[in-house]
């Protein structure tokens, strides 16, 4: 078991903590073991009616530990993804209301283990005015994985797809507004909703006859979990990524990376009120690697089509394997978290030399895989 990772059983609550707050909650492989094992050991005890996972100060997880990734092998790299993949998918199904708590930071793997929390369980995702939902890969010469692709392609218009192409981030009332999230709590009042949770759960113990699930009768349409979130809830303050809708859906509409490109330069040498939000996007766009931002974009209008969370994520390893196999991942993150010089040499060094082959290719499993 990972001393990252501290459980306790509170009440009817199972209770995870994140507790790697140098590396800002960033998961190795010993906390996703850790993760998967408590799911699976607290999804068959009766005493167990909930599941929460929380972080710490500033943020619940700031994703996958990139570094280790970037020290390490190319197969262990496909085994860390295997195992992380493993819990999304079991997050994805689990039986029991999963309430992750969204405050601070949540970027990337920190996403995969909590904007699957599946609602018909009883789920509930919580996210406060601290939340910074962000899938940050193209920055790194990675693609959105954790099965977000999905969540990212669902989301309303083309915000999921501006959003990820750009490496950008967004607040706790954005985040509702992807589907990522369900309510907002303000930060200083987690720790009485755990604590109500815990109160709660145990009355469902007391109360429960062997039904499984996190519904039942001791909670209305959404369940118990939800009724006590919302309890604790305020009203999010107006979404700023749909303010940016029209233009957004304009620029990030088809199948082509270059076409996006080009499409984002006509709105931002116009004179429209989207010229600067425009031209700032396709700065950020200019940055980043952009094998990766063609990858991704054929992953966002793949995996609607594959039917299942885990047909995505299955989709997400072969990707893996085979950006890892690249120049790119290592030297994004060289340049980002090692070196910091923030001067990646990306091969190839612009979106319209990206070789489409080389793109379908990144989709086929590896002979090993």
């Amino acid at each position: 078991m990972s001393e990252h990772v501290l459980a306790e059983v509170r009440g009817g609550l199972g209770i995870l903590t994140l507790d790697r707050p140098r590396a800002l909650n960033s998961l190795d492989l010993g906390m996703v073991l850790a993760l998967e094992r408590h799911l699976l050991e607290w999804a068959e005890a009766p005493e167990v009616r909930a599941v929460v996972v929380r972080g710490g100060e500033r943020g619940l997880c700031a994703g996958g530990d990139v570094r280790a990734l970037f020290r390490g092998s190319d197969a262990d790299a496909a085994h860390f993804w295997t195992e992380e993949y493993r819990l999304n998918a079991l997050i994805g199904r689990y039986p029991k209301p999963y309430i992750p708590l969204m405050d601070g930071i949540t970027m990337g793997g920190g996403l995969g283990i909590s904007a699957h929390a599946p609602l018909e369980s009883g789920s509930v995702r919580v996210v406060t005015e601290r939340t910074l939902v962000s899938m940050p890969e193209t920055r790194i010469g990675f693609t959105p994985d954790v099965g977000m692709s999905l969540l990212l392609a669902n989301a309303p218009g083309e915000l999921g797809t501006h959003l990820c192409l750009t490496s950008g981030q967004a607040g706790g009332a954005d985040a509702i507004l992807l589907g990522w999230a369900d309510v907002m709590v303000p930060s200083a009042r987690l720790d009485a909703l755990v604590d109500a949770l815990a109160e709660a759960s145990a009355g469902v113990v007391a109360g429960a006859s062997g039904a499984a699930g996190g519904r039942g009768t001791e909670g209305g349409e959404r369940g118990w979990a939800y009724d006590v979130a919302a309890s604790f809830a305020v009203e999010p303050p107006p979404a700023s990524l749909a303010q940016e809708r029209q233009w957004v859906d304009d620029a990030y509409a088809g199948e082509s990376a270059v076409g996006i490109a080009a499409r984002l330069a006509e709105l931002a040498a116009g004179e429209g009120p989207a010229s600067d939000a425009a031209g700032a996007a396709l700065a950020e766009l200019q940055k980043m690697c952009p094998f990766s931002v063609a990858v991704t974009l054929a992953a966002l209008r793949r995996s609607p089509k594959l039917g299942s969370l885990d047909a995505v994520l299955d989709q997400d390893l072969a990707l893996g394997e085979a950006l890892i196999a690249r120049s790119d991942f290592r030297e994004g993150v060289r340049a980002l978290l090692i070196d910091k010089d923030g001067a990646p040499a990306w091969q190839p060094r612009r979106i319209e030399d990206v070789n489409p082959d080389e793109v379908d290719a990144a989709f086929q499993a590896r002979p090993n895989g």
